[in-house]
């Protein structure tokens, strides 16, 4: 990675830390749904960025959301697992694009996207919320919310992917 987009990806984790503890955390659609915009830093982390750094980058951005939220370290092992399955999460959406390092996730096709986005967001939620409740029992909850809240997180990142994509400028 060049010191440019070390930079950028430096600011990019950071918005989305300050923008999640300090506006999203207090956000609770219907009393319960909220979203959880900072995996957007993983799901977006170059493709050829060294795997171990998104590693510890997930986890200190997990960290950083547990630390303003006292969640007592649920979004950090959430944050670690996808991070860490990224690539498996990329092989499914996007085959040999992916292999081949051929892809923008935020230019791809609408459809490879959704999947990817889908399918990111919804294993991370389900994680946390199983986590967070840490009784099978709670089966009904962890799956209500992880429903709803995977729903908004994907809109919101597909949203930003649509603001802030070089394809539709």
């Amino acid at each position: 990675m060049g010191q440019t987009n070390w930079l950028s990806e430096l600011g990019r984790f950071f918005l989305v830390l300050l923008l999640q503890v300090l506006l999203l955390n207090h956000i609770r659609l219907f009393g319960y749904i909220n979203p959880y915009f900072y995996i957007y830093f993983i799901i977006l982390y170059p493709l050829t960025g060294n795997r171990t750094l998104l590693i510890l980058l997930s986890f200190l951005l997990g960290f950083g959301v547990d630390l303003f939220s006292d969640t007592g370290g649920v979004h950090a092992a959430a944050a670690v697992f996808i991070g860490w399955a990224r690539p498996l999460f990329l092989k499914f959406s996007f085959g040999v694009s992916y292999q081949y390092n051929t892809i923008k996730v935020p230019s791809a096709p609408l459809q490879q996207q959704l999947i990817y986005v889908v399918s990111i967001v919804f294993t991370h939620h389900l994680l946390l919320f199983s986590l967070e409740a840490f009784a099978s029992r709670h089966w009904a909850l962890i799956l209500s919310n992880t429903l709803s809240s995977s729903l908004f997180t994907s809109v919101l990142i597909m949203g930003a992917f649509y603001l802030f994509s070089t394809k539709n400028k």
